[in-house]
């Protein structure tokens, strides 16, 4: 996003979806913590989950990658386990990694259970191997029986076919993938994708809902990929992401407890995009797509 006026204190509960089969109750913004973890002070961060929370965000996602964010969490993790939806990955194939993985999430976030947790990225996967019976799908379909996760799924920022392969062939809980009215144009999980998620119930997370950082850096705060094209209207990107069927929560990154009000004002305000809104919406997308062409990946 970019920098942020001031907006009122929140004082109007954060509304919540269900996330689609599993039953659960979530808010409608999720937290991302790789902002966090790459590019705040680790007091910084810790206040700005704790921030979050206090406001009604349920809906926490992470990653061992995102640098400092497990060991941020941690320290708040054991105080509010209930309070929140807790999620994490592992960008991985195979099923003994994907096992090492789930146990050393559990660790260093101070927890014995996960609610959610990812085969993350299937672009970068090997998704014959992901769906192998030593794969990594069946690791956490293994661990859920073990009560170590509630929940599986897998992300998907580019190759939406994998994702939808994963749909097809397997029984997942939740997806988690790029949706943002340009992206459409590209990666198109809008169309396919989402539509075998929601013939299935399953639950969807959008994610890069404004284009995502640019090359996917968070070391520093910066804005996100629709900023350097021009486009300053981060709340229709919201409400269109959010409009799209079956959508539960948008996971956003924020830096600074500024973002994060706009982002809960937004959402507390949501509507879904009127005809004349999603008409010119979508125009802007086709035009931004064009430049910024398959920026996650192939598609293919």
């Amino acid at each position: 996003m970019t920098t942020v006026a001031p907006v009122p204190t929140i004082t109007t509960p954060l509304p919540q979806r269900i996330l689609g089969k599993t039953g659960e109750s979530v808010s409608m913004l999720g937290l991302g913590t790789a902002p966090g973890g790459f590019g705040l002070k680790d007091d910084e961060a810790i206040a700005l989950y704790e921030r979050a929370i206090d406001l009604g965000v349920t809906y926490i996602d992470t990653a061992p990658g995102y640098d400092r964010a497990h060991q941020q969490l941690s320290e708040i993790v054991p105080a509010r386990r209930e309070e929140i939806f807790l999620i994490s990955k592992g960008v991985t194939s195979d099923g003994d990694e994907m096992r090492r993985i789930v146990e050393e999430n559990l660790r260093a976030l101070k927890t014995d259970q996960l609610d959610l947790m990812y085969v993350h990225s299937m672009g970068h996967q090997d998704v014959e191997q992901v769906l192998a019976p030593n794969g990594a799908l069946a690791a956490l379909q293994e661990a859920k029986d073990q009560g170590l996760v509630r929940y599986i799924g897998v992300t998907g920022h580019h190759h939406p076919w994998k994702v939808a392969r994963v749909l097809s062939e397997a029984d997942i809980d939740v997806i988690m993938v790029a949706l943002n009215f340009a992206d459409r144009y590209t990666y198109n999980f809008d169309g396919e994708v989402l539509a075998l998620a929601n013939e299935k119930n399953v639950g969807i997370a959008a994610m890069k809902v404004y284009g995502g950082s640019i090359a996917m850096k968070y070391e520093k705060p910066v804005a996100s990929a629709l900023a350097p094209v021009g486009f300053d209207h981060y709340e229709h990107a919201l409400r269109y992401a959010l409009g799209l069927p079956g959508v539960s929560t948008a996971v956003l990154g924020v830096y600074s407890e500024e973002e994060l009000l706009q982002n809960i004002e937004w959402v507390q305000r949501y509507q879904p995009l009127t005809n004349e809104e999603e008409t010119a919406l979508l125009g802007h997308g086709q035009t931004i797509a064009d430049e910024w062409g398959p920026h996650f990946g192939d598609v293919r």
